[in-house]
């Protein structure tokens, strides 16, 4: 048995969210039972992902994309199912953002370029002050369609490619969720490819434009690792169950 607040402050800590400009409220988002057994994760806080953790008997819930986004919300249709269910379990509610895409060990950008096998992991893309992708090079050259395979299997996604760079991949960029917007970025560093969750219309025409390797993976997809490596993490340091909600999603 862990204490709620204990776990909280060391995840802060890890993840260092208190210096990170993010418009997720990160940490603790509502309080519930001070003891904890066992934690649920999951990728984003929807009310089946909150019943499930309900029912699993979990003490607490962590996820990516919490309930508070720096914006006033009315109590009112889903939302407050939400707080109700909450209340009704006593379940305590967690959630990182940023701190969780651009940590360089269990972060989701650093954690799949792991899935790939990519060494020597740095920090890459900005976004509104913070970098929050990372950059990693595969020990040897491999194939869009290896990489889209090994990323189709290890995150159950089907993945969009654009094809029209490098035929062997070294060197690979990685911003996860919704950044097809930071596609530039990677485009001007020269890397081989770049990954992330989501694609925009102009996305395909880019890639052609400038001779490059373009992969979305899903938002939802590309964004479970980062939560799956938390939760192995707090297993091992407060010895407590944990269980990794997946609602499979592949927008």
């Amino acid at each position: 048995m862990a204490d709620r607040d204990k776990i909280v402050s060391f995840v802060d800590s890890y993840l260092d969210s208190g210096k990170i400009k993010d418009s997720s409220q990160n940490g603790l988002q509502f309080e519930g039972r001070p003891e904890v057994k066992k934690i649920a994760f999951g990728v984003s806080a929807s009310l089946e992902c909150i019943k499930r953790a309900a029912a699993c008997g979990a003490d607490m819930l962590i996820v990516h994309h919490g309930l508070l986004w720096g914006r006033s919300q009315p109590f009112t249709g889903p939302f407050k199912r939400k707080l109700e269910t909450l209340v009704k379990n006593d379940l305590s509610f967690c959630a990182w953002h940023l701190p969780l895409d651009k940590h360089l060990a269990v972060g989701n950008n650093a954690q799949l370029l792991k899935l790939l096998g990519a060494r020597d992991i740095k920090p890459f893309g900005h976004f509104d002050g913070e970098t929050i992708g990372c950059r990693g090079a595969l020990p040897k050259a491999a194939g869009m369609g290896d990489i889209a395979a090994a990323l189709a299997i290890k995150l159950d996604a089907e993945p969009l490619c654009f094809r029209f760079g490098a035929d062997k991949i070294r060197t690979i960029g990685v911003v996860s969720g919704g950044g097809a917007r930071m596609f530039d970025q990677a485009v001007q560093a020269g890397l081989d490819l770049y990954i992330t969750g989501e694609v925009h219309e102009t996305t395909q025409e880019y890639a052609r434009e400038t001779r490059s390797n373009f992969i979305a993976a899903g938002h939802y997809n590309s964004e479970k690792p980062g939560v799956i490596a938390l939760a192995a993490l707090l297993e091992k340091k407060f010895k407590v169950k944990t269980e990794f909600i997946d609602i499979p999603n592949p927008a």
